[in-house]
């Protein structure tokens, strides 16, 4: 990491901070030097600002291609280990979209990740879904089972 990764760093460290004064973020040139300081260090490879600055696409962006980019940006983060990103993938393969339609074997494969790094409530939810099945996945009480107990050692 050189000066330019710790420059930028810092720029996203402020931007997070100010995301806290509601006055501020409603001012349009202030909010779009923010998010080029999310995208920025999204765009450098730092995990925890790519499942930021995709969830904050996600929730709040506007635009056609800007559902794109949040689930590409939550992808590059759940495959980095972030479990809320591999968390929201789920989430987002279970309800499909326009292009896709509702895929409990991807949904499945997301909240194991996200088990996997401790999320309970993926944990519940992916017992759930062996439970009662969904499109591409059949019914396995075992697994939902197993995965209840470990959601409830979780602390869910």
């Amino acid at each position: 990491m050189n000066f330019w990764w710790w420059r930028a760093y810092a720029g996203y460290r402020l931007a997070r901070w100010l995301l806290r004064f509601a006055w501020l973020v409603r001012q349009p040139r202030a909010w779009q030097w923010m998010q080029g300081q999310y995208a920025r260090m999204a765009a450098l490879g730092y995990v925890p600002a790519q499942s930021f600055y995709g969830h904050l696409l996600l929730h709040r962006g506007q635009g056609f291609a800007v559902g794109d980019e949040a689930r590409r940006l939550l992808r590059l983060a759940a495959q980095g280990g972030d479990d809320k990103a591999a968390y929201q993938l789920g989430v987002l393969a279970l309800q499909g979209s326009v292009q896709e339609a509702p895929d409990a074997r991807q949904a499945a494969s997301y909240w194991q990740m996200a088990s996997d790094a401790g999320h309970p409530l993926a944990t519940y939810r992916l017992a759930q879904l062996y439970r009662q099945g969904g499109p591409g996945l059949a019914c396995d009480l075992q697994a939902a089972e197993r995965l209840e107990q470990r959601a409830h050692e979780q602390g869910y």
